[in-house]
């Protein structure tokens, strides 16, 4: 009677647990350029799953969709490297390298990169400093590969900015992870407050980003021409109305 007892509360239990997504929001990252490829064709997308595994050899973990043109670099090349962003990293540098496909654009292009022990391009854009690994393990897990990479060299670039950390670009800069980021949260799914039903909000319809007129307080409309998603830089043409 006792066995039955406790297995009909695990039950019961169970079937009151939630999965509260903005818990996922308190979990702390970076935000990160990884590159690859070489002096003639290169690419590199933002990612937010950057960290240190070993200390003895100096190794790297680098999460990337399967789906991301750079993922195929770094298994051709055997190599990648990872740019820390400062705080103030631009919205056009983020939305070129977060948002766009290196199948469809050269996101070297108009991008200050160097090359270092491996000849992989390093992007030194807006950045703090630099990490750049060598290839020495890859695993598989589902949607993602996870690239473990063993250090061969390590530059500062500017000792005075903050790093730019996925919290400040959530807060702050008011950003999204895109669909193939390993943090990605469809934004419908979260809870949402009750808000003036006098005010509109438009989409980015690149990156994802709302522009709130109520939290804004100023109309779309009245913004100038010239003014751009302020997470991946698309122009104000590129905003649609979802309320």
């Amino acid at each position: 009677m006792k066995i039955n007892y406790l297995q009909n509360l695990r039950t019961a239990v169970k079937s009151n647990i939630m999965i509260q997504l903005e818990t996922l929001h308190k979990i702390s990252y970076g935000l990160y350029i990884v590159t690859s490829g070489d002096i003639n064709k290169g690419n590199g997308f933002v990612s937010n799953t950057v960290f240190q595994v070993t200390s003895q050899p100096q190794r790297f973990a680098v999460c990337c969709n399967k789906d991301n043109y750079t993922a195929s670099l770094i298994q051709q090349h055997k190599a990648f490297a990872v740019s820390i962003l400062a705080q103030d990293a631009s919205s056009e540098l983020i939305g070129k390298f977060g948002y766009k496909s290196g199948r469809e654009i050269d996101k070297m292009t108009d991008v200050k990169v160097i090359f270092r022990e491996t000849n992989v391009p390093i992007v030194v854009d807006d950045s703090l400093a630099f990490l750049e690994c060598k290839l020495v393990d890859v695993f598989d897990v589902g949607t993602h590969w996870i690239f473990i990479g063993e250090l061969v060299c390590a530059e500062i670039i500017d000792e005075k900015s903050e790093p730019l950390t996925y919290a400040y670009y959530r807060e702050v800069k008011k950003g999204f992870s895109p669909k193939n980021a390993p943090t990605y949260i469809n934004q419908s799914k979260l809870e949402t407050k009750t808000e003036n039903v006098m005010s509109k909000k438009f989409k980015c319809a690149v990156c994802g980003y709302i522009y709130d007129e109520a939290e804004e307080k100023v109309k779309f409309s009245d913004l100038p021409e010239d003014w751009v998603c302020p997470v991946c830089g698309s122009e104000k043409s590129d905003f649609i109305e979802i309320s």
